[in-house]
C-alpha cells in the first residue's frame, strides 16, 4: 500500500521526528507542499493520504479511486468534502487535543502582551525613551493586572477548559457563553448577555454556519471599551474590518488574533493594514509548539496503524 503526506512542511521545520509515520507499513511519499494542480496526480495509486490544509474536494476524490483513508493533520476537517468521502467509502480521521495546552498558553501570551502593553513599551525602549527618562522607569501606557478581571469563553471544549484553568490560576473570574445556535447548559450565559460583562473575550469554537461572523460590529459594540478580544479559533468567526474599526476608534481595548478569514492573508487584509500596539497578529501559530507538533505526528501514525488493523480511531467518516 502507498501513502502520501501532501503538506508536511506546514508542520515540520526540521525539528520533529517523522519516524512514527515512516515506520508504518506503507510506501510513503513526503511532500513539503502541494499545489491545487498537483493534488490529483499525487493521489494516484495511493491508499492513505495525510493532509493538513490541502483541499480534497469532490472533484479530487472522484478522480482518486484507490484512496481509502484521509488523515487530517489537524482537528478541523473543513478542507475535506466529508459527504463525497462517505459516498466513495473513504474513511476520514482527524487528530484531537494535541494542541490544547499550547493554544491555551498562546492565548495568555496575547492577553499579557495587551494587558501590560508590552509592544508599546518595547517600541519605547528601541526609540530611546528609557535612555532619556528622568526616572528609573518609563511610564505612559496603561498597565493592568489580570487578577479580579473577568474572562469570557466561547467554545468550552478541551482548549476552553485549559484556558479556564489558567485564568483561574491568575485569579480571574470565568464565564462561559452559549454560542448562537448552541445547546444551553447549566452555568452558561447567552453570548449577548456575556459580552458587556467581560474584560477579555476568547474564542475557541469551530467555524460553522452558526459561528461564521458571530463577532461583528453589533457584538463588539456590546463589549466594554477597555475589553480585549482574543481569537485563536478560526478567522471567519470575527468581522475583521469591524474589529479594526473598534480598536482604531478606541471602542475596544485591544485584540490578539492568530487566525484570519483567508490564510495566507492577502496584503489588503484590514488586520495587516492597521499597525497598533493594541492589535497583536500572529501567523496561525498558537498550535505550533514543538511538543504539540510531535504529538500530532505520533497521533497521525496511530490513526494509520489503527486503520490498517481494521479499527476506527478518531474517525469522522
Amino acid at each position: 500500500m502507498n501513502g502520501v503526506f501532501l503538506d508536511e512542511g506546514s508542520l515540520n521545520i526540521g525539528d520533529i521526528d517523522l519516524a512514527p509515520i515512516l515506520n508504518t507499513p506503507l510506501n510513503w511519499q513526503i511532500f513539503p507542499a502541494t499545489l491545487p494542480a498537483e493534488v490529483e496526480g499525487r493521489l494516484q495509486n495511493v491508499q492513505v493520504a495525510i493532509t493538513n490544509k490541502v483541499i480534497l474536494n469532490e472533484s479530487v476524490l472522484a478522480r482518486t479511486p484507490d484512496l481509502r483513508l484521509i488523515c487530517v493533520a489537524a482537528t478541523g476537517t473543513n478542507n475535506v468534502d466529508l459527504d463525497a468521502a462517505a459516498q466513495r467509502g473513504i474513511s476520514v480521521c482527524n487528530v484531537r487535543d494535541y494542541a490544547s495546552a499550547t493554544v491555551a498558553e498562546h492565548v495568555f501570551a496575547l492577553i499579557l502582551m495587551l494587558a501590560r502593553n508590552l509592544r508599546a513599551y518595547q517600541q519605547a525602549v528601541h526609540a530611546g525613551a528609557w535612555q532619556r527618562s528622568p526616572h528609573f522607569c518609563v511610564l505612559g501606557e496603561p498597565i493592568t493586572e489580570l487578577r479580579g478581571k473577568t474572562l469570557g469563553i466561547v467554545g468550552y471544549g478541551s482548549i476552553g477548559h485549559n484556558v479556564a484553568a489558567i485564568a483561574k490560576a491568575f485569579g480571574m473570574n470565568v464565564l462561559v457563553a452559549t454560542r448562537p445556535g448552541g445547546e444551553t447548559a447549566a452555568g452558561r450565559i447567552v453570548l449577548n448577555d456575556l459580552l458587556p460583562r467581560v474584560d477579555v473575550l476568547t474564542l475557541h469554537c469551530p467555524l460553522a454556519d452558526n459561528t461564521r461572523g458571530m463577532i461583528g460590529e453589533k457584538e463588539l459594540s456590546r463589549m466594554q471599551k477597555h475589553a480585549i478580544l482574543i481569537n485563536t479559533a478560526r478567522g471567519g468567526i470575527v468581522d475583521e474590518a469591524a474589529l479594526v474599526r473598534c480598536v482604531r476608534e478606541g471602542r475596544l481595548g485591544g485584540a490578539g488574533i492568530d487566525v484570519v478569514a483567508t490564510e495566507p492573508p492577502p496584503g489588503d487584509n484590514p488586520l495587516l493594514m492597521f499597525d497598533s500596539p493594541r492589535l497583536i497578529v500572529t501567523p496561525h501559530i498558537a498550535w505550533a509548539s514543538l511538543e504539540a507538533r510531535q504529538r500530532l505526528i505520533d497521533e497521525l501514525a496511530l490513526n494509520v496503524v489503527s486503520f490498517l488493523q481494521g479499527e476506527a480511531r478518531n474517525r469522522i467518516v
